[in-house]
């Protein structure tokens, strides 16, 4: 297939563009670089600088060839910042992906896969299935349900195929490619920071959530797994014009328990500070992929953290500054 990827200069999508790239798709990288980086971009795939807020330059670049598929990973992703600056996430992450479905359907583009979130859902003490109680706790999450909302009115209305595929914290790496942010604020790359001597530690936000140690319970899925799904579900919409699945491990870990499992995997001591709780924080979320394991026979890879860990380890060791 001929694939319009947006967001693919960035650290899931540009392992994504890796991944279609090798099963022999080809794929075009939209991305503004404001938060990505040139050189994530992988070789073989064509490029084009552009903000997806652009209607006229995504409409240009969609009007190129003929595109099977629209794979959009283009958004602003930090929960925290949401809170504080609302109106930056809903311009970015709703208007500016109202604007790329525009344009997909003026080009005749039938499939569309969306990188949603698992923070679309209510905090749960149990994992998170698809009928899981909807409530985003920032607006990061909201603006996601929304573009999720705003597909399946063009489905109904235009015919566009779609998949959301709902996670949380991907981490990890590939060879050549790791989560690079400036600033960082992933917890993984910021706790390894710390044996890179970049910073002297790392901040706890919030000891008194009611889990089993007092922190934030995530689940992690290695970047990796999460671009085997995102093929998948795309392959999958040659026969479904509608496909919403969790991905996950299906396993929480704890601030403290990922610390920990950090100071094992590169033998360095820590220092973890606790400090008061962000807003926007859910205290647990953790996601059931019960139904794409059924439906679509995906299985995680890399689902232990201690191998996610050690991915991200040996890229940061070699890349103590991102790209």
């Amino acid at each position: 297939m001929n694939i319009f990827l947006t967001g693919g200069a960035g650290y899931i999508g540009s392992v994504a563009a890796r991944v279609l790239l090798a099963e022999g798709h080809s794929v075009t990288i939209f991305d503004s670089l404001v938060t990505g980086h040139r050189a994530a971009v992988p070789d073989g795939a064509r490029f084009t600088q552009g903000e997806v807020g652009d209607r006229k330059a995504v409409g240009k670049a969609l009007a190129r060839e003929k595109f099977d598929a629209v794979m959009h990973f283009a958004a602003f992703i930090e929960a925290g910042e949401s809170m504080k600056n609302p109106g930056k996430y809903f311009r970015n992450n709703l208007a500016n992906s109202l604007n790329l479905i525009e344009a997909a359907v003026g080009a005749g583009v039938r499939r569309f896969v969306l990188s949603s979130t698992a923070a679309v859902y209510a905090s749960s003490d149990e994992p998170l299935a698809e009928e899981s109680l909807l409530g985003p706790a920032n607006v990061y999450g909201q603006t996601k349900l929304m573009i999720e909302q705003t597909l399946e009115w063009y489905r109904q209305i235009h015919g566009l195929r779609f998949a959301a595929l709902r996670y949380f914290n991907a981490a990890g790496a590939i060879e050549g490619c790791g989560e690079s942010h400036r600033p960082e604020s992933h917890l993984i790359p910021l706790i390894l920071q710390v044996p890179l001597g970049i910073r002297a530690d790392v901040k706890i936000f919030g000891t008194d959530y009611s889990t089993p140690d007092g922190t934030c319970i995530r689940d992690y899925i290695h970047v990796r797994d999460l671009s085997s799904a995102h093929l998948l579900a795309l392959e999958s919409l040659d026969n479904n014009d509608r496909l919403i699945y969790n991905l996950g491990n299906g396993t929480g870990y704890s601030v403290r328990e990922v610390i920990e499992t950090a100071r094992k995997v590169t033998g360095h001591e820590i220092l973890a500070i606790e400090s008061p709780r962000r807003p926007g924080d859910a205290p647990r979320l953790v996601a059931s992929s019960d139904k794409i394991m059924r439906d679509l026979g995906w299985t995680p890879e890399f689902p232990d953290l201690v191998d996610i860990i050690s991915s991200a380890w040996e890229w940061h060791r070699t890349h103590p500054n991102g790209y």
